[in-house]
């Protein structure tokens, strides 16, 4: 009995991961995969994952070759402050990521989960966001390859991976990475903040 009392004091601690809360940062025209397979998997693990817009409402998904499905906005902006959560995810598409780059506030926000240490992952072309958020110089990532050019040349050190994890910074390819994807978001959430996750 004392043996395993002494156990569970123990493993308590490292188990306080239940309570994670992750943003998902987009607009219209995200890549549905890769925000509904990342979304699905968070809370698979118990925690709470919300979709974070600028906009109020729905907002609309690209799949593959067309429009997809609509998805509901838990929270915009305006009413969201990076310090509420511990994670962020930024899905890819073509649409979605050009309209965040030139949206001051989804920039302010990127920025925020960096200058607090926080875990940020982005697929495809979401790191489009992270370039002009001045996030990547420096950094280990990957993307889908016409972004690759883009993150080369804000100083970003690109390779051809399925995923790339430098200090709390997760990218990845295309939808065919996701299963890499999402398990290395949870192993950099459970990690916790990281000192090297900088801006």
């Amino acid at each position: 009995m004392e043996l395993n009392f002494l156990i569970y004091i123990f493993i308590t601690p490292n188990n306080y991961i239940m309570s994670q809360k992750i943003a998902i940062l987009a607009t219209h025209g995200f890549e549905e995969s890769e925000l509904k397979s990342p979304k699905e998997h968070l809370e698979k693990q118990g925690w709470t994952a919300h979709i974070i817009s600028p906009e109020a409402g729905t907002i609309k998904a690209w799949a593959e070759k067309d429009w997809g499905k609509e998805y509901s906005v838990d929270k915009t902006l305006d009413e969201v402050d990076a310090s509420e959560y511990d994670a962020l995810v930024l899905p890819g598409g073509v649409i979605n990521p050009d309209q965040l780059r030139t949206n001051e506030k989804a920039i302010s926000f990127v920025q925020d989960f960096f200058r607090q240490h926080k875990p940020v992952a982005a697929i495809c072309h979401g790191p489009q966001v992270l370039i002009s958020a001045g996030a990547v110089n420096g950094r280990k990532m990957t993307s889908v390859k016409s972004v690759s050019i883009d993150l080369k040349n804000a100083g970003a050190i690109w390779e051809d991976s399925e995923v790339v994890t430098d200090s709390g910074l997760v990218t990845s390819r295309t939808p065919k990475d996701l299963p890499a994807f999402n398990d290395k978001i949870v192993e950099e959430i459970k990690e916790g903040r990281h000192g090297n996750q900088y801006i």
